[in-house]
């Protein structure tokens, strides 16, 4: 059974926009899955295959002159000077949706992009994932914890693997693969532990100093390093929200894990046992979340933008909502049982910024709305949020 992806509907609607689409996201979130059941029609190319890179970079004319129909490139960031051919030949038609272009590699694939194929092109970011697409696929995994521990991916769930099993070979791989592509790390074990170090942070502001000390390296490889896991979708750094209201506020982005099983296999949480005691489990609970709202904003391509914000006093507040028009707090906790203080933080930004409601994200059952306008839904619910 083949897992129903909440961006086909997006996909669909670009395709009668642009010449050409880019599907974006990290390695085996099913790329290329959905532009096969989008597309079925088109032939599908994949640019790791030596023989057809040779050919993409050494006479990419007779190459594309192979596709007058179009095709699906994918992992197309893998020949770069291809693009200045796909864009002329894109120029010359006035089909939508002629070359699907997919990529594992965000930094690599819009360099070439802007540069080459811009406003030519339309973009998707696919994520692993979303509970509400498990939901109809997997009914088997219930709890909050199994859930976090066993991560999102497609191949996770429609081959029934095992995370244990195969999160560790997909941190080998993407090391051995993705990360040699941006830049030539000689130490990968230092890499790893890079790794696992930025995975203990996860939900917590960034600390560049703090990393390069513990992990031995300077600053600029840290920053350097950071920028690969960005660009190959294993981290997210959400950015602060820099209005202040008069406070002085922290203006440094929190990082996030785009999955929390590969955060689980990296910090060494194999069992929900292990999760349900770790200190961690609160802030893999967050992360988890926070996901599920980008996953939610990237599979509608909504424009709202995503931040944090916190004052010099600790004063936080886990998720802004930017919808243009209004500003919308939430906070996230993983209790399960509701309490009135996990509404203070709301409760004081409000003061602050004069907004009105917001809502609180928890693990407990019990929804309702105050008469304050604050709404406490379960966390499962965000897929029905409109943000």
């Amino acid at each position: 059974m083949m897992i129903k992806r909440a961006a086909e509907k997006l996909l669909r609607s670009y395709s009668k926009q642009f010449r050409a689409l880019a599907i974006v996201g990290p390695r085996q979130s099913g790329k290329t899955t959905l532009a096969k059941k989008v597309f079925p029609k088109k032939e599908y190319v994949s640019l790791e295959n030596p023989d057809e890179r040779m050919l993409a970079e050494t006479d990419p004319r007779a190459f594309l002159a192979r596709y007058p129909k179009g095709a699906i490139l994918d992992e197309a960031q893998r020949v770069p000077s291809l693009f200045s051919y796909l864009q002329q030949a894109l120029d010359e038609t006035k089909k939508e949706g002629l070359f699907i272009l997919t990529g594992s590699n965000n930094f690599l694939l819009q360099q070439t992009i802007s540069q080459t194929l811009a406003g030519r092109i339309g973009y998707i970011d696919l994520l692993p994932l979303s509970y509400a697409e498990i939901k109809t696929f997997d009914d088997e995994l219930k709890t909050t914890d199994e859930l976090i521990l066993h991560g999102c991916y497609p191949e996770l769930f429609d081959k029934k693997r095992s995370p244990g099993i195969w999160y560790p070979a997909y941190i080998r791989t993407y090391v051995e693969r993705d990360v040699k592509l941006l830049r030539n790390i000689e130490n990968s074990v230092l890499f790893n532990r890079f790794l696992q170090l930025c995975a203990g942070r996860c939900s917590q502001q960034l600390n560049v100093a703090a990393l390069s000390n513990e992990c031995g390296i300077d600053v600029r490889t840290v920053n350097a390093w950071l920028g690969i896991l960005q660009s190959s979708f294993i981290i997210y750094l959400l950015p602060p929200f820099y209005n202040s209201y008069n406070k002085r506020v922290v203006k440094t982005p929190k990082l996030y894990f785009t999955d929390t099983g590969l955060a689980c296999s990296l910090l060494g949480i194999r069992t929900k046992k292990e999760l349900s005691v770790s200190h961690f489990r609160g802030a893999l609970f967050e992360t988890y979340v926070i996901m599920e709202m980008f996953k939610k904003k990237f599979n509608q391509g909504s424009d709202s933008r995503l931040y944090f914000w916190r004052d010099n006093k600790g004063v936080e507040v886990d998720l802004l909502v930017d919808k243009g028009s209004k500003l919308i707090p939430i906070e996230i906790k993983s209790a399960q049982t509701f309490q009135e203080r996990y509404l203070h933080s709301i409760h004081l930004w409000n003061g602050f910024s004069k907004n009105k409601g917001g809502i609180l994200l928890y693990d407990g059952q019990q929804e309702f709305s105050k008469t304050n306008g604050m709404k406490v839904q379960n966390w499962r619910s965000v897929d029905s949020l409109k943000i």
